[in-house]
């Protein structure tokens, strides 16, 4: 598939180790955004399952920045409550959701692949990430990692942009999620890198 002039290969997505959700991981370029912007403080495989759960409930097959920008905050809010649960915080989330899409209409059209459409280096990628609300320093460089790895968007120095998620053969973050055994790798690594950052503290 061709976005824009740059080459957007549509993967086989196993993020959320469930077919529906992955299927629109895959193909729609704002369920991948949100899934994204879901994984924090919740479990990855529910946060890349909640775009799908969202569409369901909009009654779409395919998310529009354009409606979730316009909609109205507390039904919005309420989609995201369930049950289940879209997140762990549905209705912060749902907030954050919405300034997520306004920006993307503002700036790209609603389209969230002319994020990285055309950048000229992994650098502008990453600016362009950070800037979305929700996105900081780290949850940036994961997502430059995850478009690099799976979806084919690979600008000069994206590998430098991502820093360690992007080094190949790792298994750090969802980038590097590709079934349930490189699932498990991801988890135990992180879950090593949080004792470790409590045993820092309390040493």
């Amino acid at each position: 598939m061709r976005r824009s002039g740059r080459i957007y290969r549509v993967p086989i997505v196993t993020i959320a180790q469930d077919p529906a959700a992955d299927e629109l991981l895959g193909r729609d370029p704002l369920a991948l955004l949100l899934g994204m912007l879901f994984d924090q403080q919740f479990p990855m495989e529910r946060a890349f399952a909640g775009p799908r759960l969202l569409a369901d409930r909009m009654g779409v097959d395919t998310l529009s920045a354009a409606d979730l920008a316009d909609a109205d905050p507390e039904q919005l809010a309420k989609a995201f409550q369930g049950p289940p649960a879209i997140h762990r915080y549905p209705g912060s989330m749902a907030a954050r959701t919405q300034a997520v899409c306004r920006l993307l209409v503002e700036r790209y059209d609603g389209r969230a692949e002319r994020l990285w459409a055309d950048v000229p280096d992994g650098a502008t990628l990453l600016q362009r990430i950070g800037q979305l609300p929700g996105f900081g320093a780290q949850k940036a460089k994961i997502l430059v990692a995850l478009l690099g790895k799976q979806y084919g968007v690979t600008p000069p120095g994206w590998r430098e942009a991502a820093g360690d998620y992007g080094r190949e053969g790792a298994r750090r973050s969802v980038a590097d999620v590709t079934g349930p055994e490189s699932l498990a790798e991801v988890r135990a690594f992180k879950q090593e890198a949080k004792r470790a950052a409590k045993a820092a503290v309390t040493s």
